[in-house]
């Protein structure tokens, strides 16, 4: 049975018990259970613990405590936010003051790690704030420690945004730095006086990385240095393999690389000893690049070679891409050609599986320096993916943006004696050239020219939605609206017929050569320039019908479709017709006689 049930069991059975005394022993196991590191068993006790309940409150303080903790060290952030609450509200609750000042420092740590940095300040100042009114120096001293700690994570995450340098942060960034500094320094002062050398070495060690974000390296040197030696004096190894690493990345940017490779050196002898693999790795990639930048390919070879070893054992591609261009690079500078260009070419498999597009660039780059050093024909330069993403900037999206509205179909209405073979114009089935694509598109879009002649008439405003409608929606909505469209269409009808034969008369010279769209189409035939002969014997024989229908036809039903003599000729007149027809049918023969 898991340790999890047994804790069940023995929380149902403490109802018959006392409380009080089960809540605490189960309290107590889960403690010791936590210390163990099985916090996830001491949780499952902790839970029955208050299942159980009691009437102490300092000892149900203690259990969400380490509840709060607990969860904290398994990552359920939320869960040890929910319980660090509770304990400021019992300690409150109390008027514990020391117990709220804990509290306030757990639940500030706890906000850090969520990323609520301005709720975590407020509790860490609120915890210092505390410890300096009850003259608690210790407790004061975690509270500076905390307080550094909440704005050295916040002026990271801030400064990962732009992915800058050490020493080249925006201003925010360096504020929330500068402001870990001065927490940081006051506590060192602190834990100087009280003697605690662990708090001086961890108070140094913050001190030193932030100041190596600032881009103080002499002052990140000075604190990583005084880290280092008190990591040696309490046989602290892993903080004296982290320190040398530190002591190694400001010697870099230093420019002291032989002060590097000694630290560098000793990072890795401690990794080994350690039996930490990827710091291992991390320090072999660190000797390689500095040996490098000391021009001692040789050595530089060797390391690389290392971290390419250690990178496959630990499956880790990232670090095997690295490695392989590292290594070109070194044998590139070394004259081996074509060692160079193997590693580069590995460099850009593992690339092209990562789907890191400026690796593959760099890749390719180099595969084509080598092969012209080497004679070799560029064919086996390999060639990107069609499908690798390229690297978005403005620029590059705005030329996307523009090639994609270059490559719009548009609706043509009219045929274009222009068009390529092979290209089919919108909304066109005919080949080029057919007269019978023409009158497929008049009949399509005949209504939405009429449309817009209606459309123009100035008197009468609040009818024009209507009237559009009716007439865009064809016969059967007109036949269905008959009797609001009669008092419309007898009030506008003389004035709507005259505007129509109005426009027949000659418009001025239009410089429009071709046709473009349909509605183009009016102007088009009364201008001064001369069409083709054969498109102006159809329109006119079309045109000369039309005025005749306007003119005498009365109101009668709508003649049955017949079959099509001359295609152009009879679909026009099937549009026209029934546009015509729907207009005067519905004129009220008394109106009409009153006029007479």
């Amino acid at each position: 049975m898991s340790v999890s049930a047994s804790a069940e069991n023995l929380s149902t059975e403490a109802q018959s018990c006392d409380g009080g005394s089960m809540c605490l022993e189960l309290a107590l196991e889960g403690e010791r259970l936590c210390k163990a590191g099985d916090c996830r068993a001491g949780v499952a006790f902790f839970q029955a613990a208050i299942q159980a309940g009691t009437d102490d409150l300092r000892t149900l303080s203690a259990i969400y405590s380490q509840l709060g903790n607990a969860y904290f060290y398994l990552g359920d952030y939320n869960k040890a936010m929910q319980y660090h609450k509770h304990d400021l509200t019992l300690a409150r609750t109390m008027n514990d003051k020391l117990g709220e000042a804990k509290a306030s420092g757990n639940l500030g740590n706890t906000l850090k790690v969520m990323g609520k940095f301005s709720e975590a300040i407020q509790c860490c100042k609120r915890h210092l704030e505390i410890s300096r009114s009850l003259g608690d120096r210790l407790s004061e001293g975690r509270a500076l420690y905390n307080l550094g700690n909440v704005y050295h994570a916040q002026g990271k995450q801030l400064g990962r945004v732009g992915q800058n340098d050490p020493g080249h942060f925006p201003q925010e960034v360096r504020d929330c730095l500068m402001q870990a500094v001065a927490y940081y320094e006051e506590n060192l002062e602190l834990m100087r006086s009280l003697g605690d050398r662990q708090a001086m070495g961890r108070a140094c060690g913050n001190l030193g990385n932030t100041c190596y974000l600032l881009g103080d390296f002499t002052r990140a040197i000075k604190y990583h240095t005084e880290r280092l030696r008190i990591a040696q004096e309490v046989g602290d190894r892993a903080a004296e393999r982290r320190a040398n690493s530190n002591l190694g990345n400001s010697h870099i940017f230093l420019g002291q690389f032989e002060n590097a490779a000694e630290h560098y050196k000793r990072t890795l002898a401690l990794a080994e000893d350690l039996g930490d693999a990827a710091v291992e790795a991390q320090a072999c990639y660190s000797l390689g690049n500095t040996y490098t930048l000391l021009r001692e390919y040789r050595i530089a070879e060797e390391y690389h070679a290392r971290h390419l070893s250690a990178a496959r054992r630990l499956q880790d591609r990232v670090g095997e891409g690295r490695a392989c261009w590292s290594l070109g690079n070194a044998h590139a500078a070394l004259g081996n050609h074509e060692k160079a260009l193997y590693y580069a070419k590995e460099h850009y498999n593992i690339s092209k599986e990562l789907g890191d597009v400026l690796g593959m660039a760099t890749a390719q780059m180099n595969i084509g320096d080598l092969c012209k050093v080497l004679g070799l024909p560029a064919e086996q330069t390999p060639a990107p993916p069609d499908d690798a993403p390229a690297p978005r900037t403005p620029f590059n999206a705005l030329r996307v943006r523009r090639q994609s509205m270059e490559q719009l179909s548009l609706i043509q209405i009219t045929p274009d004696s222009k068009k390529k073979d092979g290209e089919n114009i919108s909304r066109g089935e005919s080949d080029e050239g057919d007269p019978s694509e023409f009158i497929e598109l008049v009949a399509r879009c005949q209504s939405d020219r009429m449309d817009e002649q209606r459309a123009s008439l100035d008197k009468n405003k609040e009818n024009r939605p209507k009237l559009q409608r009716s007439a865009s929606n064809g016969k059967n909505q007109a036949s269905d609206s008959v009797v609001d469209m009669m008092e419309m269409i007898s009030v506008l009808q003389s004035e709507r017929m005259d505007s129509q034969r109005a426009e027949l008369r000659p418009l001025k010279k239009t410089k429009e050569a071709k046709a473009t769209s349909l509605p183009g189409l009016r102007p088009m035939l009364t201008s001064s320039t001369r069409p083709e002969e054969d498109f102006l014997d159809m329109i006119a024989r079309v045109q000369g019908t039309r005025l005749d229908d306007q003119r005498s036809e009365l109101p009668r039903p709508k003649p049955k479709e017949v079959a099509p003599d001359d295609a152009f000729f009879n679909q026009l007149m099937r549009v026209q017709s029934g546009r015509m027809e729907d207009q005067r049918a519905n004129i009220p023969l008394k109106s009409a006689n009153s006029k007479k």
